[in-house]
């Protein structure tokens, strides 16, 4: 089965292994928050070299469901979208999409599981936010691909003119 991307486009800073696996599992789990100011340079990095300086209208970070957010303290996309934000200017959209789902964690599932799990879980707020808008969608790591395909068709459907993601790792296998 072939699944439409509501993204126009998907780029990341380097594959989803190695020392950037350990990186940024640190930095969710062990609560390594110095960290966030790194992967925002590698971002800002990653946007420039892949689009022009004032594409962007908006960044809007993978909201966490409040369960998992009270949990784990921080939202890791957030964090990311507010340094990008600050580097580059483009605005963010803190509350902008939000996850009225609570999903179990997508780690050990398949990319049909994930996609079950997900659809659903997402809504924009307050439309007027995006309508109209080039969306830089935000998160840390992007595997199947099923969350931001989630969120980019929420963001679409509310009146965004397209969604392109950027995440730190992207998983190569499987896709």
């Amino acid at each position: 089965m072939t699944r439409k991307n509501h993204f126009a486009t998907a780029r990341a800073v380097a594959s989803y292994d190695g020392s950037l696996r350990k990186m940024i599992h640190r930095w969710k789990y062990q609560e390594k928050s110095h960290l966030a100011p790194l992967f925002g340079e590698w971002l800002q990095d990653a946007l420039i070299r892949h689009w022009p300086s004032s594409f962007f209208d908006l960044i809007v970070p993978v909201p966490l469901h409040v369960k998992r957010l009270r949990r784990r303290g921080f939202n890791q996309a957030l964090l990311l979208a507010k340094v990008l934000s600050r580097k580059t200017g483009i605005p963010y959209g803190m509350r902008v999409l939000r996850k009225k789902k609570a999903t179990p964690p997508q780690v050990n599932l398949s990319r049909r599981e994930r996609e079950r799990e997900i659809r659903g879980a997402f809504f924009v707020k307050d439309p007027s936010k995006v309508k109209g808008k080039t969306v830089l969608l935000v998160d840390d790591v992007m595997t199947t691909g099923a969350t931001v395909n989630e969120c980019s068709k929420v963001l679409r459907v509310e009146g965004a003119s397209s969604v392109h993601v950027l995440t730190l790792g992207r998983t190569l296998i499987g896709l």
